[in-house]
């Protein structure tokens, strides 16, 4: 495997964020053009929330062909596209967007990364019955690709904060648009969580509860859970969080979020090449061990 060298046909594809110099996205895109051959590369901006719109149109105007968009660009970023898929307009975001002659085709892969990681770690969500816990950020995504692609029902625990409102819109959206059912229920209410979560299939949780710097866990013991139940956590740093300790100490099958970027990555590679990333070799350099 060798890099076709960079020349003025080259075609650029990015991630904008703030902060993004941690992404493992760069390795992996430019991992999968090098496997096929394609004469693109792929680089990392960091775009402050005041400078989004004219970065935005900066790449408009010089061709850029597609790109990624990480916290804390993905809602505003719908808003500046042309287009934009079923999933962005139900769930308000987008985190991949494609250029063709300058309109902007923008939708959500992130929702895909999730559902296709549960299918790797042996548990196809379709037809289930899921507990989600938050509907922020790649949250949204997951609820409404979740919905589309045919989970049955979906008890939705998130604070009842400032976005309350905006996440009672999308569960209405979602209900008179898909299949599956969407309870929306304040994540204080433990009676409730722990009602739901006994009659689970799935347990998902979105928030940032678990990182490094928010430690911590939103199930407060291992009595919530119930035996065949597979719990899940976005959260790739730790590799295991205390949801996810406790879940595999109490017998259940885990899996955390580092396939979801994998197979985010995939989906949007596939949107801007139309051709199908080499995932196995780049699950075995960038995310094995």
């Amino acid at each position: 495997m060798t890099e076709i060298p960079i020349s003025g046909h080259t075609q650029l594809y990015c991630l904008i964020g703030d902060p993004v110099a941690h992404s493992i996205s760069p390795a992996m895109h430019n991992e999968a053009f090098a496997q096929l051959g394609i004469d693109s590369r792929y680089v990392a901006f960091d775009v402050k929330p005041e400078d989004l719109e004219d970065a935005v149109e900066g790449m408009r105007k010089l061709g850029i062909r597609g790109w990624n968009i990480t916290m804390p660009h993905k809602n505003r970023m719908k808003e500046l596209c042309d287009k934009v898929s079923k999933a962005s307009e139900i769930c308000g975001a987008c985190n991949t967007v494609k250029n063709e002659d300058g309109v902007l085709y923008g939708t959500t892969t992130d929702g895909v990364g999730w559902m296709e990681s549960a299918r790797f770690a042996g548990h196809d969500p379709v037809g289930k019955t899921m507990v989600q816990l938050g509907a922020g950020g790649a949250g949204t995504s997951i609820l409404v690709t979740a919905a589309i692609d045919g989970v049955k029902h979906i008890d939705l625990f998130n604070a009842r904060d400032k976005f309350w409102p905006r996440v009672e819109e999308m569960v209405e959206k979602i209900n008179a648009e898909t299949a599956c059912r969407v309870e929306l229920h304040d994540l204080s209410d433990q009676d409730r969580l722990r009602d739901a979560v006994q009659k689970a299939d799935i347990l998902l949780n979105t928030t940032p509860v678990g990182m490094a710097k928010i430690p911590g866990c939103l199930i407060p013991d291992a009595g919530y859970f119930h035996e065949g139940l597979v719990v899940s956590d976005v959260i790739y740093e730790p590799r295991e969080t205390e949801l996810l300790r406790m879940a595999r100490e109490s017998g259940l099958s885990t899996f955390n979020g580092m396939y979801m970027l994998l197979y985010q990555g995939a989906a949007s590679f596939k949107i801007w090449t139309g051709r199908e990333m080499p995932v196995d070799i780049v699950r075995e350099k960038y995310f094995s061990g």
